[in-house]
């Protein structure tokens, strides 16, 4: 009985002992990386997330949101790598940021890939989508849940833009993704790279013509007043958001802790995703009302006119597909096909 007893006490104090090892393993903040901040849907959602660990855990993982990819000096490009090494600890990021070190991400930006949500939806949340997040472990990357940026417009300070032609010799600012510069140049364009740092003062500049991004976006910026005039509604890519964890931080973590930091990503992502498609759909006649009366136009591609563009760029599609890995594109466009409208 005294030996049971002792086996008892002895098992106690060896496991008082780990849970206080383990315990100076937590850092007493954890750096969260976005490009926008909660003025934005996407950095909303870091917001919210960071809320909802530091409650569910009881403060044991605080979360401090860095927007403007302040860790790696606003290079974009740099945050996948800046994850993998452990300079930041966890990310909501683009998968068009993060395409240059894992080239499968490409398939979202393949020129007018996704028609609707229920496309984007097919993909992410189903096998491809479980595909994507594997792809990204295997980089050295914990993949949690997925948020989203929204589909990508085109402004410009020159001219309406109703016809690929249209696009001729304009100067546009996109992200440094090769396949964005490719899909531009297609067009008759001349596409600029830069981070979004420096793309305002470009734009008010005059040293580009015009830029890509959600209406959230430009409405929040206030890119009109950056001589953004001409809004074409084209809906050529959407931008699918990742929340993550570094490898080493979420193995320093118990196991339930790291259950507790999945989950309250999962609901941050809805909630994200829910407040970029609700806001948008319900506050896009009056937003576009509001854009109008700061003297932009409105261009909506009819169905032909929006043909014109795939057509062109087609070719990107399908150079690209290869590059991304066609077996990844075709079960990507079958669940597109199959997807309830």
């Amino acid at each position: 009985m005294k030996r049971r007893m002792l086996f008892a006490a002895i098992g106690a104090a060896l496991s008082l002992m780990g849970a206080a090892a383990h315990a100076q393993t937590y850092k007493a903040e954890y750096k969260l990386s976005t490009v926008l901040g909660p003025a934005f849907p996407w950095g909303k959602g870091g917001e919210i997330w960071a809320d909802l660990v530091k409650q569910r855990t009881n403060g044991r993982i605080n979360i401090k949101l860095y927007p403007g990819t302040s860790l790696v000096q606003g290079d974009q490009t740099r945050e996948f790598t800046a994850i993998r090494q452990g300079v930041i600890d966890m990310a909501i990021g683009s998968t068009i940021n993060w395409s240059p070190q894992i080239k499968e991400l490409n398939l979202f930006s393949l020129p007018f890939l996704l028609p609707d949500y229920a496309a984007m939806d097919a993909i992410t949340q189903g096998p491809v989508g479980k595909d994507i997040f594997g792809l990204i472990e295997k980089a050295g990357v914990v993949p949690l849940a997925w948020g989203e940026n929204g589909y990508r417009e085109l402004s410009n300070s020159k001219r309406d833009i109703k016809r690929p032609e249209d696009l001729k010799g304009l100067k546009i600012r996109v992200v440094g993704s090769p396949l964005f510069l490719e899909t531009f140049t297609a067009l008759g364009a001349n596409p600029t790279q830069m981070s979004w740092a420096d793309a305002q003062p470009a734009l008010a500049s005059g040293a580009v013509d015009g830029q890509e991004n959600p209406m959230s976006i430009f409405t929040a910026a206030k890119l009109h007043t950056v001589a953004q005039k001409h809004v074409t509604m084209w809906g050529y890519v959407a931008d699918p958001l990742i929340f993550v964890v570094n490898r080493d931080v979420w193995q320093s973590w118990t196991p339930a802790d790291r259950e507790i930091v999945r989950q309250a990503a999962v609901d941050a992502g809805k909630q994200e995703i829910e407040i970029a498609r609700k806001g948008l759909a319900e506050a896009e006649p009056t937003l576009l009302k509001e854009i109008g009366a700061n003297g932009v136009t409105i261009t909506r591609l009819a169905p032909a006119e929006r043909e014109a563009f795939v057509a062109a760029t087609r070719p990107v599609y399908e150079k690209w597909k290869k590059t991304v890995g066609a077996p990844l594109v075709d079960k990507a466009e079958q669940a597109i096909a199959a997807r309830k409208k």
